[in-house]
């Protein structure tokens, strides 16, 4: 099976030595010049140059336009899908091409292990952490033109934990349908939407929004998943992201 992950960047980093990893430089026709020689996602059809609103998706955008495969995935240069009893470094745990294989020999999907939020849910921590307005738009595209996907929509914004960072390996049926049917709800949403007053965080709105929208589409599609484990490469500062977690909670 001709496997992709992609890994989105946007600076030099260390990357995986495996080949089934193929490291893609977001923003490049932004700034090409800061690329230390990774794919760029400015070939053939793309949306490079919109990379400061929609994060890693314009990496899975160039994926789904150009890149022939049988499986297509994306992690991060910092955070990584692996197996947790594998001995080493986290470098050494991150999952290689055979545990790919294996897993899509079974599944449909790839996914990380669901966020959990405990005290809050998505809908609810969305609002705490962005503006509201974004995800009033994409619920009212939802209702519109894809109605169908309305009672899995409303179900995940009442969760209270999702797969978050757009990260997930998918075989290429399954990722060309949520793509197309993803970046037709943001484009619209994008349309709707007046970013002009939104600082740089904010504007990063459509990155954000999917991160919610990829478990609607699997509560709707019901491909055949499985979770595994994922990794931050670098050190987390969790007393930090609790207290910012708190002042937007209580303080927004």
């Amino acid at each position: 099976m001709n496997i992709k992950v992609l890994v989105a960047t946007h600076k030099d980093y260390k990357m995986p030595e495996d080949e089934i990893y193929l490291p893609v430089f977001v923003g490049n026709a932004v700034h090409p010049d800061n690329n230390p020689g990774f794919q760029g996602d400015d070939d053939g059809e793309n949306m490079s140059l919109k990379n400061k609103n929609y994060n890693e998706l314009t990496a899975i955008y160039w994926a789904w336009k150009n890149l022939n495969a049988d499986a297509v995935g994306l992690v991060h240069y910092r955070r990584y899908l692996i197996d947790k009893s594998k001995n080493g470094n986290s470098f050494s745990q991150i999952l290689s091409a055979s545990d790919f294989e294996n897993l899509l020999t079974n599944y449909d999907v790839i996914l990380p292990k669901k966020r959990n939020y405990y005290i809050e849910s998505n809908y609810s921590h969305y609002i705490h952490a962005h503006h509201e307005e974004p995800l009033t738009l994409t619920k009212s595209i939802i209702m519109s033109d894809y109605p169908e996907y309305l009672e899995a929509y409303e179900k995940v914004m009442s969760s209270t934990s999702a797969h978050m960072f757009n990260m997930f390996v998918m075989k290429r049926a399954y990722f060309n349908q949520y793509s197309e049917w993803l970046f037709d709800i943001l484009e619209k949403v994008e349309d709707k939407l007046d970013i002009s007053k939104y600082d740089t965080y904010e504007a990063r709105v459509y990155g954000f929004i999917s991160e919610l929208l990829l478990d609607v589409w699997l509560e709707v599609n019901q491909p055949k998943s499985i979770e595994v484990p994922f990794k931050f490469m670098e050190k987390q500062n969790w007393l930090i992201k609790g207290m910012g977690f708190m002042k937007r909670k209580f303080l927004r």
